[in-house]
């Protein structure tokens, strides 16, 4: 791995629930990643393009910088970590600069680590199984996760090595929350010249840099104003309007299939929905992760809802500003939105729900 000063692949990465096999996220992109040990954060320099033009850069990061470019806007807010809002640099590592990182740490870990190894033949699978902790590589290093809301607490990674070239192909990780993994293809290593690559050459003319500060996201209080009208399909192939539920009450929540505090929150709002049955108030959970509404039905399916499930639009969820999921929004009689909570903790949250919506009852 030492030997690698560069790299060119395609890149598929997919990702779903843990208890489901169903593709909830995908992405695919061609990748260049550079060797770089004077960078003391990654240990290299990458840029990401899109896979139909591999002149058309995604995103970049070159030890100085990173930044997504807005193919949309046709902007580059470039981030140069000079306003963090972090403890530590955001960055996700390329996939060869992952593998050495995984490797690093479990030989240098004291964590409670067990290691696996399996011959497949062609291949060699490592297992990497990591007990008590959620421990994911950011830059090149271990960073733990910290959810009182998950009990359960482990991460696995699976490492594919092929014999012949004897190169790392496959990665899978494996948390309470989701499980990821991601594959390379058409590799070639060692081919690109490391001192060529600027990522501003790949900057289309037309595109406007601007500074991101890395500041954290305008969020705009809704509380006290009339909610957004949307209207959504559910799971069961029928359009819903929120001008049409006529509860004196309604807690919308916008939710993700693998995400921990979402999941926990479940078993309380199939209760909530039971005891407040007669009493004028409905539920709606919206899912903002997952597109793919066969996985939504199966989603409802094996958690047995007793409420509507519905798939979010991009559009909607800019009009009530959802950053981050779990979010609950508590709305009255006049659809004017009396309390917005952020985020699941169980008991906690549960009885702040239920505090707003008696008072609302009243």
């Amino acid at each position: 791995m030492d030997q690698i000063k560069s790299a060119t692949y395609i890149r598929y990465i997919s990702a779903t629930a843990p208890f489901d096999t169903v593709v909830s996220k995908s992405f695919n992109c061609y990748l260049t990643e550079f060797n770089n040990p004077e960078d003391t954060f990654v240990g290299a320099r990458y840029a990401e393009f899109q896979i139909e033009d591999s002149t058309k850069m995604i995103y970049f990061y070159d030890g100085k910088a990173k930044a997504y470019l807005d193919w949309e806007n046709r902007t580059i807010p470039i981030d140069s970590f000079q306003n963090n809002k972090n403890p530590y640099r955001i960055v996700y590592p390329p996939f060869f600069t992952h593998i050495k990182s995984l490797i690093k740490y479990a030989l240098n870990t004291t964590d409670s680590l067990k290691i696996g190894l399996k011959d497949l033949g062609d291949s060699v699978q490592i297992s990497l199984f990591i007990k008590n902790k959620i421990a994911e590589v950011v830059g090149n290093r271990i960073v733990y996760g910290e959810d009182p809301a998950i009990d359960e607490k482990y991460t696995q990674y699976d490492i594919w090595i092929n014999k012949e070239t004897e190169l790392p192909y496959r990665l899978k990780k494996r948390t309470p929350m989701f499980i990821s993994w991601e594959t390379t293809k058409n590799v070639h290593i060692n081919k690109a010249n490391t001192a060529l690559f600027v990522a501003s050459k790949y900057f289309p003319p037309d595109f406007s840099v601007i500074n991101n500060k890395n500041e954290k996201p305008n969020i705009i209080d809704l509380e006290g104003k009339e909610a957004p009208d949307w209207s959504l399909q559910s799971t069961d192939n029928k359009t819903i309007n929120l001008k049409d539920l006529k509860s004196k009450i309604l807690m919308i929540q916008f939710t993700g299939i693998g995400c921990g505090p979402c999941f926990l929150s479940i078993p309380f709002l199939k209760q909530l929905v039971a005891d407040y049955k007669n009493k004028n108030f409905e539920f709606i959970s919206i899912e903002s992760w997952s597109g793919n509404m066969e996985e939504l039905k199966k989603h409802k399916q094996r958690n047995s809802f007793n409420f509507k499930f519905l798939k979010a639009e991009r559009n909607m969820m800019k009009e009530y500003q959802v950053n981050s999921v779990p979010v609950f929004f508590i709305l009255d009689e006049n659809r004017v939105i009396r309390k917005v909570i952020h985020g699941y903790l169980r008991g906690t949250t549960d009885k702040e729900i239920k505090d707003t919506i008696d008072k609302l009852l009243e």
